[in-house]
């Protein structure tokens, strides 16, 4: 791991037990690391499953098979390989990962659609299918002991400088639910559907048709949300898990008593995991938020925020401190969505700095300079046009980003 992260938080949070969930990581040492890189996640049977995964069409065939799971609603077990993507390995790449299924799937005694496997690392080389195989066999064994969350978090890194986690409650039907996740993630974010990979659990009793409808709604204004190169894996896949044994009555809709309490829950954690991302982004040394209000629309606002958000100019001028307003303007402009020039108002922090086409009067540089030697950075864009609003976050591009992405093969 390289250094820590400046952006991260103090220490890894105390996430709950989920009921029916046990976790045990192991050594299958797909790369000549000294470090666990094979996560098992066992479910207790009838253990319910949403996911999302990544819309690049050079996915993985992990990525197609978590297809194949989620239509079929039902999961007994995750693992996930760290070191090694598996994407664009062919037929290979396909029998290594068919190898571990059924590997765990005779293990459980379970349908093969119930077992996920997801994989991140190098693009291009086949997962061992001996080292694979010795890993499962390692994992799976009751002689294992149970891993700690952090622990588990850990496991499922590559590039991540720090293990990250979230946790929320919720009461359904007069019984507290509780929910816990774990992500990874740092660079090639630039998601469009979630983040590399991300794995939230839930004792909550949720019909499957609801538990994917409160995921693809939470995945929107969170993982959907974040940036760090404006590159979408070929990976990324999040999948939340509900196990059904915290004794609420089973919400089927939204209607149901607690539905908008446990789904406020899960975005709550969504959003924390893909934060914690952005936090992580590879060299990153500015967190920064961007509003983007007087849209057209929500979608277009999104898109306008976007365009600021993966701007290497503007990235670079927010790591260098730098109050260069003009680069916000270019990326509202380039963007392709209905705006204009002269109602268009630009702010950093608190402090407008452009407003209706020119700088606003007085316009004192002083407290911008001051707000952008901070961690936390806000930027803000009102095109004067609508109602439509969306919020992204990103970080800055520093010389970090280039030294760990010349070097990551090595």
């Amino acid at each position: 791991m390289t250094d820590r992260s400046p952006l991260a938080p103090a220490a890894f949070p105390a996430l709950p037990e989920i009921a029916g969930v046990t976790r045990r990581i192991a050594r299958a040492h797909y790369k000549n690391w000294d470090r666990c890189d094979l996560t098992y996640v066992e479910l207790t049977p009838g253990t319910v499953v949403a996911g999302v995964t990544t819309q690049n069409v050079c996915c993985s065939t992990e990525v197609e098979m978590c297809r194949e799971g989620i239509a079929h609603g039902r999961a007994r077990a995750l693992i996930v390989n760290a070191g090694n993507s598996n994407a664009f390995t062919g037929y290979r790449g396909r029998e290594a990962v068919e190898q571990i299924v059924d590997q765990v799937a005779a293990h459980l005694a379970c349908d093969p659609r119930e077992v996920f496997v997801c994989s991140t690392g190098v693009i291009g080389v086949p997962l061992p299918k001996d080292k694979a195989h010795a890993g499962v066999a390692k994992v799976i064994s009751f002689d294992t002991p149970s891993a700690s969350w952090e622990e588990t978090a850990q496991t499922i890194t590559t590039t991540d400088t720090f293990p990250k986690g979230a946790a929320a409650s919720a009461v359904v039907g007069g019984t507290t639910v509780q929910v816990a996740g774990i992500v990874k993630g740092s660079g090639m974010i630039a998601p469009d559907m979630a983040t590399m990979l991300g794995y939230i659990f839930t004792d909550a009793a949720v019909a499957p048709d609801l538990l994917q409808a409160m995921l693809s709604e939470a995945t929107a204004g969170s993982f959907n949300a974040i940036t760090v190169d404006s590159d979408t894996s070929t990976s990324d896949t999040v999948l939340l898990f509900a196990t059904g044994l915290a004794g609420n009555p089973v919400l089927t809709t939204r209607d149901d008593p607690g539905a908008d309490a446990l789904y406020a829950a899960i975005r709550s954690v969504a959003l924390d995991l893909a934060q914690l991302v952005v936090r992580d982004g590879e060299g990153a040394s500015k967190f920064i938020e961007i509003a983007v209000t007087g849209a057209v629309s929500d979608a277009s606002a999104k898109r306008v925020a976007l365009s600021i958000a993966n701007s290497p100019l503007v990235k670079t001028a927010i790591a260098g401190e730098d109050a260069n307003w003009g680069r916000v303007v270019m990326a509202v402009g380039k963007a392709g969505e209905p705006a204009d020039r002269d109602r268009l108002a630009i702010r950093f922090g608190d402090h407008w700095v452009a407003k209706d086409g020119l700088p606003v009067d007085g316009y004192d540089e002083g407290p911008v300079a001051a707000h952008l030697k901070g961690q936390d950075i806000r930027v803000g864009a009102d095109l004067g046009l609508g109602d439509g609003r969306a919020t992204v976050w990103t970080c800055d591009l520093t010389h970090g980003y280039i030294s760990i992405n010349a070097d990551y093969r090595s």
